[in-house]
């Protein structure tokens, strides 16, 4: 078996780590261009039993209308924060490439429930 180096090392986190992030599935409900920013969207999340407002640097990889009806896999249990006026109340999760030129969100295989625990 061999080390890792020392910066992967340090990297690492415990199981009991990973499992206090509650990741859940939320269907966009509506989607709009930020008001007071060039590349941000503000989404309005269905998590099943509640809605929130999320805001994601999508603009220029996805249009408001290609984000509407798709199941995200979202944190829910991130602090709220300000993103250019407006509070984001969880965060969503995407891939991107090492030079930003594709962002893809996470979403699901097939249609699900929101609020579905992901695990």
């Amino acid at each position: 078996m061999s080390e890792q180096p020392k910066s992967q090392q340090s990297e690492m986190i415990t199981i009991n780590d990973f499992a206090k992030v509650k990741l859940r599935v939320g269907r966009v409900i509506e989607a709009s261009d930020h008001p007071n920013a060039d590349k941000l969207i503000v989404l309005k999340v269905d998590l099943g039993d509640e809605q929130r407002q999320l805001v994601a640097g999508l603009k220029g990889y996805y249009t408001t209308e290609q984000l509407v009806g798709r199941n995200l896999v979202v944190v829910t249990n991130l602090a709220p924060r300000k993103m250019r006026g407006l509070e984001s109340h969880g965060m969503l999760l995407a891939a991107v490439t090492p030079d930003q030129s594709q962002v893809v969100v996470l979403t699901t295989e097939s249609d699900i429930a929101p609020g579905t625990a992901v695990s």
